[in-house]
């Protein structure tokens, strides 16, 4: 048996978020949006006006939240950044987490308070 990658497992879960948030009146905008030279924004949603910038973990325990350092809270704003200049937006955003532990999910708003 074939053991699974990081990115088919990283793309797994993923694609369990969008369906978290569409359940939950999300639009997905896109998802896996890369930066040039800065990083990749895993989801972009929007939900009442409001865009959100979702950034997708797993791992055994709701530990996983941990792996979003401030390093890569750092990269993810200027991924926002780029995001919001090349798509010429100004608009209302929030960065978000989904947590996965084996199945379960924990959504978290607003993480960069």
């Amino acid at each position: 048996m074939r053991k699974e990658t990081t990115k088919q497992t990283g793309d797994y879960f993923e694609q369990l978020a969008c369906n978290y948030l569409i359940e939950n009146n999300f639009f997905i905008i896109e998802t896996n949006y890369y930066a040039k030279k800065l990083g990749e924004i895993d989801i972009i949603a929007k939900k009442d006006d409001i865009y959100h910038f979702v950034e997708v973990k797993s791992g055994s325990g709701f530990e996983a939240i941990y792996n979003i350092t401030p390093s890569k809270l750092r990269k993810l704003y200027k991924s926002i950044e780029y995001y919001l200049k090349v798509k010429n937006l100004d608009v209302t955003y929030s960065i978000d987490a989904i947590v996965f532990d084996n199945q379960q999910i924990e959504y978290l708003e607003n993480i960069s308070l």
